[in-house]
């Protein structure tokens, strides 16, 4: 295997589980993670949420950490990384506005580069508009978001993920074995 450089774009009140595993788990195979916050800097914390899936007819929200960005947004060059992580939660649904963000994440589908994307994340992708024709997973919720965007929801188990080219998508958390095993796979191609 040989060592990836690796964008992850985050933001306050990104789901806790979503952000630390991945940045976790592909760092200690050997990858570089740069985790990044528009209007942050290398140092800064994002604010973490966990959603848990307790019975309710949607998820819950609990207070998660403080997560330390390690890279400067306002510096990196999208041109600069092998591929891209997209975490949930709540952050996807205002980083879609910012156009420097839907720049970068267009970037990676332009060079055909590996991205991963999981639940709410989906909602970036569909802003980004980069979704037509692919399937694409998500908390169900975004359905009608990865619909309008031209894209194929795929109604997964909250277990499994999908991946269509260099796009790797699950529903959720529990997803984190296959969707990580699916996303390492496009990364040793």
């Amino acid at each position: 295997m040989s060592s990836k450089r690796i964008l992850m774009i985050t933001g306050d009140f990104t789901e806790d589980y979503e952000t630390m595993v991945p940045f976790q788990a592909l760092m200690a195979v050997g990858h570089r993670v740069d985790a990044v916050c528009p209007g942050k800097a290398s140092g800064d914390t994002v604010a973490t949420a966990i959603h848990d899936f307790e019975g309710d007819q949607t998820y819950t929200e609990k207070p998660g950490h403080r997560f330390a960005l390690n890279a400067d947004f306002a510096s990196i060059n999208p041109a600069d990384y092998d591929a891209l992580v997209v975490p949930g939660g709540r952050a996807p649904e205002y980083l879609r506005l910012n156009k420097e963000v839907l720049t970068m994440v267009q970037h990676f589908f332009e060079t055909n580069k590996p991205v991963a994307a999981i639940c709410h994340g989906a909602q970036l992708l569909a802003a980004a508009k980069v979704l037509e024709g692919k399937q694409c997973s998500a908390y169900p919720a975004c359905q009608p978001e990865v619909e309008l965007a031209g894209g194929h929801f795929a109604n997964l188990e909250v277990t499994d993920a999908v991946t269509d080219g260099n796009l790797v998508t699950a529903p959720a958390w529990p997803a984190h074995p296959a969707w990580l095993a699916q996303f390492m796979a496009l990364l040793n191609k």
